[in-house]
């Protein structure tokens, strides 16, 4: 393990990854937590190299780690007191991080399943809902997800730390356009259903048995105008208790596991 001074210029560009310009100029981001960087190794995603504090040095963790890093030929360094606490961005650090690349995922990598269920995120603007929305679809065993312009980035730091691991197995896009997301939607010949407060039947009523797109907005805006007009269902969920609307995380989650629920026709 190789010990690195405060002004070392890998260092100085692991700050640089903590934004999303750095991150997208680079094409790397942070993987936090020796959980997650456990999770990319058992998912195989190309590490650059891992940073540890002096004090997980010092933890049993990291002699386990440590093969499976050694096994994977990935670098290790050691970063100096309190040096690794401006890299991380976490409120408690846990002493561990990897430097992973950034995938390029393609529109046509979510059709490769039979029945492809594709969840299609606009405008989410809070990680934690977002981390956790992809959590539930990879947990489901979703086709994949696409981002629409507006949603936080993938790879933002709380994004990649809510998701769990999922990341590093579900087939995610960004970067693509309203018009070639719905484009996209429509030559798959997948059905798009729009969850909206103000929709037409209630969640459970839909088909979700053929290929599927589930669009779901964020809390404030919504979904745009052109996603709910190209929308072949939209659906609501029923809250009788008066609630005026539910975390775009769990609205989600409910429209993902009914689509599971009738597909395995349970």
């Amino acid at each position: 393990m190789i010990l690195l001074g405060k002004h070392n210029p890998r260092v100085k560009g692991l700050l640089r990854l903590a934004h999303r310009r750095g991150r997208e100029k680079e094409e790397r981001f942070l993987i936090e937590g020796p959980r997650l960087v456990l999770e990319a190794l058992s998912a195989d995603w190309p590490l650059e190299a891992v940073y540890c504090s002096a004090r997980f040095t010092k933890s049993r963790k990291l002699a386990g780690l440590l093969n499976r890093l050694h096994e994977r030929r990935v670098a290790v360094f050691e970063v100096p007191p309190g040096v690794f606490d401006r890299i991380a961005c976490t409120e408690e650090p846990q002493g561990v991080l990897a430097v992973g690349r950034i995938r390029k995922v393609q529109l046509a990598d979510l059709l490769r399943d039979p029945k492809p269920l594709i969840v299609v995120v606009d405008g989410l603007q809070d990680p934690g809902n977002l981390g956790t929305m992809l959590r539930t679809a990879g947990a489901a065993g979703a086709s994949g997800a696409v981002l629409l312009p507006g949603t936080v980035s993938l790879y933002n730091p709380k994004v990649v730390r809510a998701t769990a691991g999922a990341l590093f197995r579900l087939p995610v896009v960004e970067g693509v356009s309203v018009t070639e997301a719905l484009a996209f939607i429509k030559n798959a010949g997948l059905k798009l259903v729009a969850a909206e407060a103000q929709g037409d039947l209630p969640f459970y009523a839909a088909d979700f048995l053929g290929p599927t797109a589930i669009a779901v907005g964020g809390e404030g805006a919504g979904l745009k105008t052109e996603v709910k007009k190209a929308a072949h269902q939209r659906v609501f969920i029923p809250m009788p208790g008066g609630t005026e609307s539910l975390n775009a995380a769990v609205a989600a989650s409910l429209l993902i596991y009914e689509a599971l629920r009738q597909r395995q026709g349970l």
